[in-house]
């Protein structure tokens, strides 16, 4: 008799209404801090924001990044500091998409777009080197590989989390720009933080303190 109770719910959920949508054709909106694939960013001149400090392989618990510096060739820099990012490899087999790498950076070098649908044929595609993850020379946007499915939008929101609540998290910090300006995009807006209204800070009488952005 299990056989045919069993049959009788598929035979019911034939006529149901379905509740999936034709995927990937459409699919459901991505939140607005969506941990997705990284991208190396540049500042607004074109110079990578990249200094090789290796601080992102440090504290990636997974072990994914490997990282190795070099030192900015005096006639023509990388980077606006003495050192750049001469290796820089993530390989996404590993990756848990934790965004602790983006904390730890302390030039915003890299971030992470939305985009999450991506897969390889061959392990030597999941390794992401520099030139795949740094960002166009000349628009400021994340490179589109063979395999990966870009929507309109996966990268205008990277690193969402880190803007609303920015430096390492802090509330306090909530609703201030503090993001330095990127290639492409220009100084990205401070978003929605932790705290249910305001900025999170108080006035000596308990009232919310309104506060001006600044970069």
């Amino acid at each position: 008799m299990g056989y045919f109770r069993g049959f009788a719910v598929t035979f019911r959920k034939m006529f149901e209404k379905r509740v999936t949508t034709p995927y990937p054709q459409e699919k459901r909106p991505k939140p607005a801090r969506l941990h997705g694939r990284h991208v190396l960013n540049r500042y607004e001149d074109g110079m990578e924001k990249c200094i090789g400090c290796e601080l992102c392989a440090g504290v990636c618990p997974a072990k994914c990044i490997y990282v190795r510096g070099a030192d900015n060739p005096p006639d023509e820099p990388v980077s606006p500091g003495e050192r750049y990012g001469f290796v820089y490899e993530i390989n996404y087999l590993r990756c848990i998409h934790c965004d602790l790498c983006v904390e730890a950076c302390p030039t915003e070098a890299i971030t992470e777009s939305k985009l999450f649908e991506f897969s390889f044929t061959n392990r030597a595609d999941a390794v992401y080197t520099k030139d795949e993850l740094v960002v166009d020379a000349t628009t400021g946007r994340p490179q589109h590989l063979p395999w990966e499915d870009w929507r309109p939008g996966d990268d205008d929101l990277t690193s969402g989390w880190m803007r609303a609540t920015s430096p390492s998290g802090d509330a306090s910090y909530s609703g201030r720009v503090s993001w330095s300006g990127e290639l492409g995009h220009g100084v990205r807006a401070s978003e929605v933080g932790q705290t249910s209204s305001g900025s999170g800070k108080k006035d000596s009488d308990g009232s919310d303190v309104e506060e001006s952005g600044s970069t």
